[in-house]
């Protein structure tokens, strides 16, 4: 019976020993062995720029890559492509606007004559081609009568003259008159020739048509003459404007108005002084300059393909402390027909801004160029993406140049022709990266 208070005080050192144990170890026994979903069941959840849910995929991937589902792909509208090494500039970006070209793009018509204005065929945007009649003038110079006038009177006089000769040379056919009467007839054929021909040639100046002219030495003088639109065979000119009106008196000289064509223009950009230089050594080397027409809505006209600087000038505005420099832009027509007459809808107007893209400096012969969104940024480091399969891994990229729409990367092994490269949504990708790697309610991002 000594036993039992043995065995019983052997009991209770056991159960204070476990005890013991069990206090220090109460973490283990009061931790759940199935982890707790988070709040909301948000985990592993993010959105895009525009709202798009993505789904972040494995908790548990490598911290470098994230997996996304088709739907999340698609959610985000994914670029992804090989990509190609190439030249290039930096280029600085400088305003410009379209302007005619002088000498080329408006012609001012003038009256050749004094008159009256009695008709005007051609109103402002209708469209004419050289050789069209514009205005018609009832003629009041004195000038013009007079000539018109003496132009029949020559005429005459050569009439009687031809008619002496051939009698003349009928007696000296016969022997009844010597051949040296001859001589004086010749003389005055050629002296109305000559006078009738250099008054022909006064009145076509004064616009006077060749129909006209025989009218002219028929002994009816022309009363009004057409002003007709000028330049080369064949080419469509615009009215612009009219500077006269019905029934006003116009002396020779006088603008009666101006007819533009635009299809050759010039794109007029401002620089400072400072980059005078960079500009002479673009133009020298006619380096692709790219232009951006800030009013222009993408997919309704081609793509414009690079300009060249042609000149720069040597005159600083004093008031901008800006000097121009002159990039040649051909013109593209769109046409439509109304009241039988054709009109010119162009794609660059003068006045039209413009964004220049003019590089000043070569970055190298081998470099990547992609568009800004296919880099995200955390701090001082750069990432993107390449692509495998569902799997989107994060590359540290380097990044050489960037501006609001294109970042450029040197060719420095980090990237290869063979990847398929992400090029936008590096951000929204980023985030689900990031959601993806921690726990609980963090997954959640926007």
């Amino acid at each position: 019976m000594k036993l039992q208070p043995l065995i019983v005080s052997g009991l209770v050192c056991l159960l204070l020993g476990a005890g013991v144990v069990g206090y220090r170890n109460r973490d283990r026994w009061a931790a759940d062995p199935v982890p707790a979903k988070p709040a909301g069941n948000h985990a592993g959840h993010v959105h895009d720029e525009n709202g798009n849910h993505i789904e972040s995929g494995d908790q548990h991937a490598r911290s470098d890559r994230v997996k996304l589902s088709p739907q999340a792909q698609a959610n985000l509208k994914l670029d992804v492509d090989t990509i190609e090494p190439r030249a290039y500039w930096r280029s600085l970006l400088i305003p410009g606007i379209v302007v005619d070209r002088p000498g080329e793009s408006d012609r001012t018509i003038t009256a050749k004559l004094a008159g009256v204005v009695l008709a005007i065929t051609a109103k402002p945007g209708d469209s004419v081609r050289a050789g069209d009649t514009l205005f018609k003038l009832q003629v009041v110079s004195e000038f013009v009568q007079s000539a018109q006038n003496d132009l029949a009177k020559a005429v005459q006089e050569l009439a009687i003259a031809t008619a002496k000769r051939e009698r003349t040379a009928g007696l000296v056919a016969l022997g009844t008159t010597p051949a040296a009467n001859l001589i004086d007839d010749d003389a005055n054929i050629k002296r109305f020739t000559t006078q009738t021909q250099a008054l022909r040639r006064q009145l076509q100046v004064f616009g006077l048509t060749a129909a006209q002219l025989d009218a002219a030495e028929r002994g009816k003088p022309v009363t009004e003459v057409a002003v007709t639109a000028t330049g080369e065979a064949g080419q469509v000119y615009e009215v612009q404007d009219l500077k006269i009106q019905l029934g006003e008196s116009v002396q020779a000289g006088q603008a009666l108005g101006t007819l533009a064509n635009h299809q050759k223009l010039y794109v007029e950009g401002r620089a400072f002084k400072a980059e005078a230089s960079a500009l002479a050594e673009t133009a020298q080397a006619k380096a692709p300059v790219r232009a951006e027409f800030t009013d222009e809505p993408p997919g309704v006209w081609p793509v414009q393909g690079p300009l060249t600087i042609h000149h720069l000038s040597n005159q600083v505005d004093p008031t901008t402390r800006t000097f121009a420099f002159y990039l040649p832009l051909d013109n593209q027509p769109r046409t439509y027909e109304q009241d039988g007459r054709t009109h010119f809808v162009w794609r660059y107007r003068p006045g039209q801004r413009v964004r220049l893209h003019v590089p000043v400096e070569k970055l190298g012969d081998s470099v990547y160029v992609l568009p800004a969104g296919s880099v995200v940024r955390e701090g001082a480091d750069a990432y993107m993406f390449v692509q495998n399969g569902d799997l989107f891994m994060r590359k540290p990229v380097r990044v050489l140049a960037e501006d609001r729409r294109e970042v450029v990367l040197p060719d420095d092994g980090t990237l290869s022709p063979a990847m398929f490269v992400v090029k936008n949504q590096a951000a929204a990708i980023n985030r689900a990266l990031k959601a993806g790697g921690s726990g609980g309610h963090k997954g959640h991002a926007h």
